[in-house]
């Protein structure tokens, strides 16, 4: 096969796009000859006619392991497939079909490690040129799995912005986790972090990004918390969103009652609080602990702090509060720092 796509290269009939095309179907190609046995990998056939549609027709080899996706040339921003990746910033923040989107290769590469996340992938929107970085990611995916390729304007024009990146992927949210099965579970961290109030999606991303990097259990969310697979949430945390288990709760006093029915212990970051947090968490707890963190000017609200233990970080007396992201990692690592 790897010769029959060299060969077709020189087709006199085939256009400089096309070429380009079989060119990346032979290394996508190699890739899928890697894998491990009882894989079923897809191939573009190079032999047929040059036409992009003809191209994005493909035939299936047996061969062990998993199965590449389909890659499906794309040349016109109003195709009816690329509809879930139409004006992306407005669908971002309305998406009632259980699915999201990943920007970036780092993401889009942990999107696709299913062991990681057990988030599964629908379809993939990449740019041309970022097509063969991807190899790998398109051997590892299965067939039913299509990825949209398309020039930088088409790919602009479908999302409503110039979209450097050049990848996205569509992922399926799954079942929701809830947060009482999260702490209940056997494995796992005895660290978790609860979010009242926070609507900052860099803030949000950049505490699941900490929550990954110290090990946490899971992150437990009150409504008013913005969504962690919002797309730019997921940028920020690095696809840590995407590793880090979190489940809703119905309310910061719900939230509270969980982590009491569970035996563990919410720790409640404040500027007044009344020790710090290292003295807090010097004594290890029953089951486990939860860091609770509010916005950045109220904090957390007044029922949530009559509920905890409230705990301070220490810090000169000129400012009064840290970024919330921060005060997340510094929590995270005092609080995990003696663990065996």
């Amino acid at each position: 096969m790897i010769a029959q796509l060299q060969a077709s290269i020189s087709d006199p009939q085939l256009t400089g796009t096309d070429v380009w095309f079989v060119r990346v179907q032979k290394r996508v190609y190699k890739a899928a000859m890697t894998t491990a046995p009882g894989d079923l990998v897809t191939v573009l056939d190079p032999m047929k006619s040059a036409t992009p549609a003809v191209l994005g027709q493909a035939t299936k080899r047996a061969r062990p392991g998993g199965v590449t996706a389909r890659l499906v040339p794309i040349a016109s921003a109003e195709d009816a497939r690329l509809d879930p990746y139409v004006r992306l910033r407005d669908r971002d923040l309305a998406r009632t079909d259980g699915s999201f989107v990943a920007e970036g290769e780092v993401v889009v590469r942990v999107l696709a490690s299913a062991r990681q996340t057990g988030f599964r992938v629908r379809s993939l929107l990449v740019e041309q040129r970022r097509v063969e970085p991807l190899a790998d990611v398109v051997a590892a995916l299965g067939d039913d799995v299509e990825m949209f390729v398309v020039p930088q304007a088409v790919m602009d024009g479908v999302v409503g912005f110039a979209i450097h990146r050049g990848i996205l992927a569509l992922g399926d949210r799954g079942a929701p986790h809830t947060a009482a099965a999260l702490l209940a579970a056997e494995s796992g961290a005895a660290i978790a972090v609860g979010l009242v109030g926070l609507t900052n999606h860099d803030n949000v991303g950049s505490v699941f990004r900490n929550a990954a990097a110290f090990g946490a259990r899971a992150v437990l969310l009150d409504p008013a918390t913005c969504d962690p697979l919002y797309r730019k949430a997921i940028r920020v945390s690095v696809g840590a969103a995407l590793v880090t288990p979190f489940a809703r709760c119905a309310s910061g006093e719900a939230m509270l009652d969980t982590i009491e029915a569970a035996g563990w212990e919410a720790l409640a970051l404040s500027g007044r609080g009344d020790e710090t947090l290292e003295e807090a968490v010097r004594t290890p707890a029953a089951r486990g602990r939860v860091l609770l963190l509010g916005t950045e000017g109220d904090g957390l609200p007044p029922d949530i702090l009559a509920r905890t233990r409230r705990v301070r970080i220490d810090m000169t007396p000129t400012l009064d509060s840290l970024n919330v992201a921060v005060a997340s990692g510094i929590a995270l690592y005092e609080a995990t720092r003696r663990r065996a």
